[in-house]
């Protein structure tokens, strides 16, 4: 039975689950399209079995905390990111997203020092220079959260769409440079 990825991914590992129940990969992935389409509990039930079949796989407890902080289970989705830093201290994107979850929070200083160790790790990782970005927005700090937005897009960041209208931008949307930001885009 051959099902294409890409018209159903959900079919797709699910068929491979069902052949593999032990494929932790598949479990994690079908997760990230159940949460793709907002099907949070079916997404931690798949995040889950691949940790109990896998309890080191960092990047399952990175996704399964984005899809706890997308539903407001914040206490959650901060001991997920934590267990993925204590898994893997050189993995950026556990510092970034827990960085960003602490913005979130409000929790400012502390997100500065994992958005810093996001950065250390990779300089380059233009998710966590969006998230200074967000952070230097936060503290209302345009000029500087335009610049480190400015360097993500530079390297690649392009979702312009949450740029326009994530709440964590709220100090900074009217300011001259975050206009212009969006201007450039729209050009």
């Amino acid at each position: 039975m051959d099902i294409d990825r890409k018209r159903d991914p959900i079919g797709y590992y699910s068929h491979l689950i069902k052949n593999n129940p032990q494929d932790y990969r598949a479990l994690n992935n079908r997760g990230n399209e159940y949460e793709k389409r907002g099907h949070h509990d079916l997404a931690v039930a798949d995040y889950n079995r691949a940790l109990e079949i896998r309890p080191d796989f960092t990047i399952v407890y990175i996704n399964r905390g984005n899809a706890h902080q997308k539903v407001g289970e914040y206490e959650k989705a901060l001991q997920d990111y934590s267990r993925a830093i204590e898994l893997n201290p050189h993995s950026d994107m556990a510092y970034n997203n827990r960085g960003f979850h602490k913005i979130l929070m409000g929790d400012l200083e502390g997100a500065e020092r994992d958005i810093i160790s996001a950065l250390e790790i990779s300089p380059n990782n233009i998710y966590a220079l969006n998230s200074m970005a967000e952070l230097l927005a936060a503290r209302n700090e345009p000029e500087r959260a335009c610049q480190c937005l400015r360097d993500a897009i530079e390297k690649g960041y392009n979702n312009w769409n949450y740029i326009k209208t994530s709440r964590t931008y709220e100090n900074i949307r009217t300011s001259e440079c975050f206009r212009k930001i969006v201007e450039e885009k729209l050009a």
